[in-house]
């Protein structure tokens, strides 16, 4: 079965993500509330999959990815972000993000990236 990571500052996005990826099988959910405690979960979880928020406190998505992908270069990371934060998406995806998922999320574009990714 394959881990997820969730990085989001917002616990209710978490709580929201978990049930969505929970209820179509993926049990192995950890998460982490900054930029700081992604890189952390993530060299010490080894997760398949990182969904990243991108606006955070103490270090951002961007910045974390930057660390995870010089941790792990083949680490699957897709961003999450609100609308109007374009620059901020394509900069993701040259550091390397799989994809991204625009804020406010809807559970058939989360399970079909999911998909995607993890086949």
């Amino acid at each position: 079965m394959a881990k997820i990571l969730l990085v989001d500052d917002a616990a209710f996005m978490r709580m929201m993500l978990k049930s969505t990826l929970t209820q179509a099988g993926y049990t192995e959910v950890v998460e982490a509330a900054d930029g700081v405690q992604a890189v952390e979960m993530y060299k010490a979880e080894k997760p398949d999959l990182v969904f990243m928020d991108i606006t955070m406190p103490n270090k951002d998505g961007l910045e974390a990815l930057k660390e995870i992908k010089a941790f792990d270069a083949g680490a699957t990371v897709v961003m999450c972000s609100a609308m109007g934060q374009e620059a901020m998406v394509m900069d993701s995806i040259k550091s390397g993000a799989k994809d991204f998922i625009v804020k406010p999320f809807k559970p058939e574009r989360i399970l079909s990236t999911v998909k995607k990714i993890l086949g």
